[in-house]
């Protein structure tokens, strides 16, 4: 069972910097860590013997085990979560050189969102040395383009809503009596002149001027669009998925990382569970937190990007538990924040624009 950073057992100092080093040393060369390795490569003033205590100590809080036979030992999911919630820090994290030359490289794209999205992918995947996706940014609150009510049979209306980007919703609706095609079209054409870029709340303040039959057509219509408020992922962005595949251990992790990007349902589904609704936030998901084992093979470092109240997309990077944790945290954050800041100038803030 996973354990969140307040119930993992606490570690002296000594055993945070063996377990860092543990994880540090995996993560560069995917092979058992031996107390001999650590004193030569890292050149501790420890001894062997010392380090062992200490690994066994570990391994006793479940933070690293023994694979088989072997004399060296591996960080488990627990291990990788208090390393990266109670000890990294600034490690690995990219240097004042590489956030110039990314941000060069954004600002010297075209003014085009799109062209920004796919950057970004690829600034992810290169520098964290990963697979990335990057969502195309939706907004906050959905907003209703028009409606059409079609008779179907006796009291059976098809109701089909179109939103603001293209969205449409079909659903079925049955009226206490039968209503003519004349009369739902014009009940239609009265909701479409009243709510056109509005969103479901501002709709719901329309229901005091429609007659019956609108205002069971707006309550549904205005139901389903609050429901549609940043949720679908239309469009991703992805690189290095390739080049990922082959650092798996075995073909289901592989499986599980293709189904996150094939499967657009499944990879919503993940978002909405760990991604905290912040821009900039930064989200790290080891082996699915042992809440989402079709995921416990893999580990995800998430943020939202964006403008705050107005729209949100998600980017992140995915690999084996044994990912880079601080060249993959600072990557994302820094890249976050680039986006949110481009997103900031095309979308500026109303108020902002009228005082200028």
């Amino acid at each position: 069972m996973t354990q969140d950073a307040f119930t993992l057992p606490e570690l002296t100092r000594r055993q945070e910097v063996i377990l860092s080093l543990i994880v540090r040393a995996y993560t560069e060369k995917q092979e058992p860590i031996s107390s001999k390795y650590l004193v030569e490569a890292y050149n501790l003033s420890l001894s062997s013997a010392t380090i062992r205590n200490e690994m066994a100590a570990l391994e006793e809080l479940g933070y690293i085990l023994a694979p088989h036979t072997s004399a060296g030992r591996v960080p488990t999911e627990n291990g990788y979560r208090y390393f990266v919630r109670r000890i990294i820090t600034g490690e690995a994290a990219l240097t004042p050189s590489e956030q110039h030359l990314i941000a060069h490289r954004f600002h010297a794209l075209p003014t085009d969102a799109e062209q920004w999205m796919r950057f970004a992918a690829t600034a992810l995947a290169h520098t964290a040395q990963t697979a990335s996706l990057v969502t195309a940014p939706n907004p906050y609150h959905a907003l209703f383009k028009h409606l059409e009510l079609i008779s179907v049979q006796g009291r059976l209306v098809l109701l089909v809503l179109v939103l603001q980007g293209g969205t449409v919703h079909q659903r079925m609706l049955e009226l206490p009596e039968p209503v003519s095609q004349i009369m739902l079209s014009e009940a239609a054409a009265r909701i479409n002149a009243m709510c056109a870029d509005l969103t479901a709340n501002e709709m719901l303040t329309k229901m005091g001027q429609l007659n019956l039959l609108e205002r069971e057509v707006l309550e549904l219509a205005a139901e389903l669009v609050k429901n549609s408020s940043g949720k679908e992922i239309r469009v991703i962005y992805r690189d290095g998925l390739s080049e990922v595949i082959t650092t798996f251990a075995d073909s289901e992790g592989a499986q599980q990382a293709l189904r996150v990007f094939e499967e657009r349902a499944f990879l919503n589904l993940i978002l909405d569970e760990f991604l905290s609704p912040v821009s900039n936030d930064v989200q790290v998901v080891i082996a699915g937190e042992g809440r989402r084992d079709e995921i416990n093979q893999l580990s995800m470092v998430l943020s939202r990007y964006g403008v705050p109240g107005k729209l949100s997309g998600a980017i992140g990077v995915l690999g084996p538990t044994h990912i880079n944790y601080g060249r993959a945290i600072s990557t994302v954050r820094y890249v976050a924040s680039l986006m949110s800041g481009l997103m900031q100038n095309f979308y500026p803030d109303e108020d902002d624009s009228q005082d200028k």
